[in-house]
Parts: C-alpha cells; sequence; structure tokens
C-alpha cells in the first residue's frame, strides 16, 4: 500500500471575479521509506500541492489517500484527525513555541495526539535523544541554534508514528553543513521507521538524499 498517493489533482482559487487554476491534473504518489524530493519554481503549485496532501487544503477535483484513508473534500471535518493520525510537518520558519522549551515543544504535540503526562514526557525525552538533543531538552528556542530548532521540529513530527512526513524547504534558513547534516537525519529516519518523506525544496542537496525527484512546473507534473 502506498503511503500517500494524489491522483488526478485540480486545484482553483477565486481571486475577486476570476478563478484561477493552480493545480492541472497532477499525480504523485510515495511509498513507505520513500524519499522523495518535490522541485519547482515559485508559483509552480508545489506549495499548494502539499497543503492538499497534508490535509490542510481541499482539492477541488481528483482524489487523495493518505495512509489507506481517502480525504473526502466533502467531509472538511475529518481533515484534522487524518493530520494527526497519519502526517507529521517539519516547516522552513521551525514553528516552535518560543515560550517552550525543546522537551515541552515535543510533549506539545504528544499532548495533540492524545498522550499526556509521565508517558509524554518520556516519548518525548526519547525522541529527542533519536534527533541527538538529549542535552538540550531544558532550552527554549531563543538558546537553540538553526540546526537544533530543525531537530526539534523533526522530533515533533515524529511523535505518533506518522505515515508520512511532508517538509516545506527544511533547509532553507540553515547553513550548508547543518542543511546537510539534517537531511541525512531525515533520510535516516525515514528509511528505519519506513516513512514515506516528501520533501519540497530548491536546496539541490536534498537530491544527494532522495531516492527520486519530481519537478513541476505551471501546475503540473513535468516529465
Amino acid at each position: 500500500m502506498l503511503a500517500i498517493e494524489a491522483t488526478d489533482i485540480v486545484k482553483t482559487f477565486q481571486e475577486g471575479r476570476e478563478r484561477v487554476l493552480v493545480l492541472k491534473g497532477v499525480s504523485l504518489a510515495v511509498a513507505p521509506g520513500e524519499v522523495v524530493a518535490l522541485e519547482g519554481p515559485s508559483g509552480s503549485g508545489k506549495t499548494t500541492l502539499l497543503s492538499i496532501l497534508g490535509c490542510i487544503l481541499t482539492a477541488t477535483s481528483g482524489q487523495v489517500t493518505v495512509d489507506g484513508l481517502l480525504v473526502d473534500p466533502a467531509r472538511p471535518s475529518r481533515l484534522p484527525q487524518i493530520r494527526k493520525k497519519s502526517i507529521g510537518f517539519v516547516f522552513q520558519q521551525f514553528n516552535l513555541f518560543p515560550a517552550l522549551t525543546a522537551l515541552e515543544n515535543v510533549e506539545y504535540a504528544l499532548n495533540i495526539k492524545g498522550t499526556k503526562g509521565a508517558a509524554a514526557h518520556a516519548e518525548a525525552e526519547r525522541i529527542l535523544d533519536v534527533v541527538g538533543l538529549s542535552d538540550r531538552k531544558e532550552f527554549l528556542p531563543r538558546d537553540l541554534s538553526g540546526g537544533q530548532k530543525q531537530r526539534v521540529a523533526i522530533a515533533r513530527a515524529l511523535v505518533g508514528s506518522p505515515a508520512v512526513i511532508l517538509a516545506d524547504e527544511p533547509t532553507a534558513n540553515l547553513d550548508s553543513q547543518v542543511g546537510t547534516q539534517i537531511l541525512e537525519l531525515f533520510r535516516a529516519l525515514a528509511k528505519k521507521d519506513n516513512r514515506a518523506l516528501l520533501i519540497v525544496t530548491h536546496d539541490p542537496k536534498v537530491r544527494e538524499v532522495s531516492d527520486r525527484v519530481v519537478k513541476i512546473r505551471d501546475g503540473k507534473i513535468a516529465a
């Protein structure tokens, strides 16, 4: 079974009196344990596609399946449950809570997914150790480097063992050396736990850790 699959995705947005066609029949699938880079220039539709795959937006037409669950545009109330169960997100801006420590940031993500108290604390410590941050667990984001913040973001994305990790420009705010370390960690974790990993990127280094590169241009998958 594929971890995530989009078939013939069309997406339009209303801008004033005009309807803008952003995605024009896009199909994309990622298998468990596969690392895929999604490349495309600004305005190509890659962020919109990522949002649809991540159950943040719904497609105008077409079909999305995540971890065996069909995403039904007619039932938008189901989207948060699919996100919570099956998808982890990593963003270029890290999106950490500034008043919470690294450990508390990960614990909070666990709380949202239903794990609380001592169990959440222990699991957050375990995951921070997996990403190499056990010695920084009590640090606030302001006291962490960019690479360390991104490791916290990865740890947070891993909670609940989602089948799919979606990353939006995860190395954009990192220097080259740290970016390479983050990408190698990403790949190792995806392979170890058989998770699908889709990385939206402009960074050519992502190609080095990817099993496959998909290009999107003008709302279509490029040949």
